[in-house]
């Protein structure tokens, strides 16, 4: 009966994932053909094919970035986003969320994302986060002199996290992309290592 229940949940663990990322693969297309069967069926009438949906998502999202690469477009930006940025509770959930997803834009990724290790002095404990900010300058009075550096520190299976401040020589880059990094601190880096190659 004790292996049975092993195998039970060494099956549960193995199929759970998988069923929850083609369940919410799902739920994201069928959003996207029901949305594009709407917005579609005043002109296309009853020319319709799955995957449609799809389709229009895919290309949307590139048109909106094409947009966003002009100047002008960005500027209207800004007045859309006004509401989102002056009322106090959206406001903060607003600009958090878009801080946090620019932090991953490909003009960020040129600046150099560093994946780093923090090791305190006279510690043994080591700590993996992501370089946010290399200097102080622009930061208000107040934050010791000295080659600071901003470090944010996620947290595991939840989304947050907290932001250090603190000497460059505490710092040891890691061979490491950001979401890899990120990926392992959502699971408190429990995914374990690739197996030795036999030869």
């Amino acid at each position: 009966m004790k292996s049975m229940y092993k195998y039970f949940f060494r099956g549960l663990i193995t199929i759970l994932p998988l069923a929850l990322t083609i369940y919410l693969l799902y739920v994201c297309i069928a959003w996207m053909e029901a949305l594009a069967l709407a917005v579609l069926r005043p002109f296309v009438d009853g020319f319709y094919f799955p995957g449609m949906g799809l389709i229009l998502g895919i290309l949307g999202i590139i048109g909106v970035g094409m947009l966003m690469s002009k100047h002008r477009v960005r500027r209207l930006l800004s007045y859309v986003e006004w509401p989102f940025t002056s009322i106090p509770v959206i406001k903060s959930v607003y600009s958090s969320l878009k801080s946090f997803a620019d932090y991953f834009s490909p003009s960020t990724a040129q600046g150099g994302q560093q994946v780093v290790i923090l090791r305190l002095p006279d510690q043994e404990i080591e700590l993996v986060g992501l370089v946010t900010r290399r200097s102080t300058a622009g930061l208000p009075q107040g934050f010791l002199p000295g080659e600071r550096v901003a470090v944010y520190l996620p947290m595991g299976y939840m989304i947050g996290g907290y932001t250090v401040f603190v000497p460059s020589a505490w710092l040891t880059p890691i061979d490491m992309t950001v979401e890899e990094a990120m990926r392992s601190s959502l699971i408190a880096w429990m995914s374990r290592a690739a197996a030795p190659k036999n030869d």
